[in-house]
């Protein structure tokens, strides 16, 4: 029987623990600060004005997210697939959510806020990496941030080495692609999954930013 209310829902669970509310701010401090600096990875959840969700990830170098004041982070767009499907959503409804990742380290660090699309050449001059510079960032205005502790991480082992798969288990994106977009499942031409494949790592190699 699927659960229908909250107030159905929490009678399955315990009372929330008075340090897991309290934990909640609405403002940048000195340890979520430096948790950003420090961070290589985020992913980004927002939905458009009907609800459709979407998230999405965003890399660059350590500290790439930048804080422009203790309510305000600022992330670079990076060259991609143009699909846009975060941006979009932004600009049909602005609220969104981000979490952190360190690589080696268990907690993450959780935002919501608004979010808007910018084009200020100074703020994002500040993001140019190997003399790129992005066209557009990623404005969020923080509404609530938190840390989260270590369960999720520490149940997968997500660093660790226990769990890491060999490329040579897992098809290539170019053949994985191809197949979902053949109408027969699978793309039986060998030449082209290998021609895309080398597309693809010639993109990474030359246009990551």
């Amino acid at each position: 029987m699927d659960i229908k209310s909250e107030l159905s829902l929490r009678e399955n669970f315990p009372p929330t623990m008075e340090l897991a509310k309290s934990k909640q701010m609405s403002r940048l401090d000195k340890h979520s600060r430096n948790f950003i600096s420090k961070s290589p990875f985020l992913c980004i959840s927002t939905a458009n004005s009907l609800g459709k969700a979407d998230v999405s990830p965003r890399g660059d170098p350590p500290g790439f997210v930048q804080a422009l004041d203790d309510k305000t982070l600022i992330i670079p767009d990076r060259p991609g697939n143009n699909r846009l499907d975060t941006m979009a959503n932004i600009v049909d409804n602005p609220n969104v959510a981000l979490i952190f990742f360190i690589p080696g380290i268990e907690d993450t660090l959780r935002v919501a806020g608004r979010a808007s699309i910018i084009r200020d050449e100074a703020i994002l001059a500040k993001c140019t990496v190997k003399g790129k510079t992005p066209k557009i960032g990623i404005a969020v205005k923080i509404d609530e941030i938190f840390f989260h502790c270590a369960a999720a991480l520490k149940r997968s082992h997500l660093w660790g080495d226990e769990n890491r798969v060999n490329k040579s288990e897992m098809p290539t994106l170019a053949r994985i692609i191809l197949d979902q977009t053949s109408a027969s499942g699978q793309c039986e031409d060998e030449a082209v999954v290998i021609e895309t494949e080398q597309d693809i790592q010639e993109a990474y190699r030359t246009h990551l930013y």
